[in-house]
């Protein structure tokens, strides 16, 4: 994961194969339309954290490994989690 002032972006990732499996963020068109209206930081962080679970499971990923990038788990970070 990775968050930046304005947006915050989730990957899941095959170590192995150096492949990116799955992809969210706050700048995807989907998560735009979801959070019309809404604060953006906190309430994107909780959009992508639910879409990126949804893509992994359509994947058929079933367990992950969560890497904060060297955040502080508390705020955007926890929500996404």
């Amino acid at each position: 994961m990775y968050r930046s002032i304005g947006h915050i972006y989730a990957q899941v990732i095959d170590d192995r194969a150096g492949k990116t499996l799955v992809s969210a963020s706050s700048n995807d068109g989907k998560t735009k339309e979801s959070l019309k209206g809404r604060w953006k930081t906190f309430s994107a962080a909780k959009v992508v954290g639910k879409i990126i679970a949804e893509r992994a499971k359509a994947a058929g990923i079933q367990k992950v490994v969560f890497d904060r990038g060297g955040y502080k788990y508390h705020g955007r970070v926890k929500a996404l989690a």
